[in-house]
Parts: C-alpha cells; structure tokens; sequence
C-alpha cells in the first residue's frame, strides 16, 4: 500500500471539527483503527498582506494563534480526496499543510 503522512496545522477551536472531516474521508485508518491521529499544540504566527480576508486577526498586523499540528496517514490514492475534506472545514483562507511520502517497514529490507 503506498501510504503518504498529511500535516494540517489548525486553530485549536476548529481541531475537532477538522480531525473528525479527515478520518470522515478516509484518513488515520491504522489496521482496525480508523480516525487515528496525532496532536500536538503550538503556536501559528502571520502578518496578513493586503487583499488577504483573515479569520483571525488584521490586515498589516502580526497576529498569534494557539493552534494544534495534527497528523494522520491515507493512502496516496485518497490524499487528494482528503485534503478537499479538509478546506471544507478549515475555518482560514490559505491552509497550511505537508504531505509526506512513507515507505512501509517491508520496503526496509
């Protein structure tokens, strides 16, 4: 199975509302597990240009934000399918988010 890593980066208010759209589409399925994941807290910090409509703070002033890395892995096939899931829900206009490719512990032979 070709696996890919998708990091999301999320306003803690919206966290479960994204977690649960992620595994709703497929995402976090570990054996007999689905919706799995993993969480972890920071802190996002961006200034909005001008022409950017930001959620949370104002145009032309740095801004903070208590935010939750969260992490699940899909097949590759349905990242595409997955990430959609996940603008769906996600309360900012650009979301930041990485995918990374995985190899599975066979392919370490």
């Amino acid at each position: 199975m070709n696996l890919v890593k998708i990091v999301v980066f999320v306003p803690k208010t919206h966290a479960d509302i994204v977690r649960k759209a992620i595994g709703d589409a497929g995402a976090g399925r570990i054996g007999n597990y689905s919706h799995c994941s993993f969480s972890i807290h920071g802190v996002g910090k961006y200034k909005p240009l001008e022409g950017a409509h930001p959620t949370i703070g104002k145009v032309g002033k740095f801004e903070e934000v208590e935010e939750e890395r969260i992490e699940c892995v899909c097949e590759k096939s349905k990242a595409k399918e997955i990430i959609a899931a996940i603008r769906k829900v996600h309360p900012y206009e650009e979301v930041a988010f990485d995918i990374y490719p995985l190899i599975s512990e066979e392919e370490l032979k």
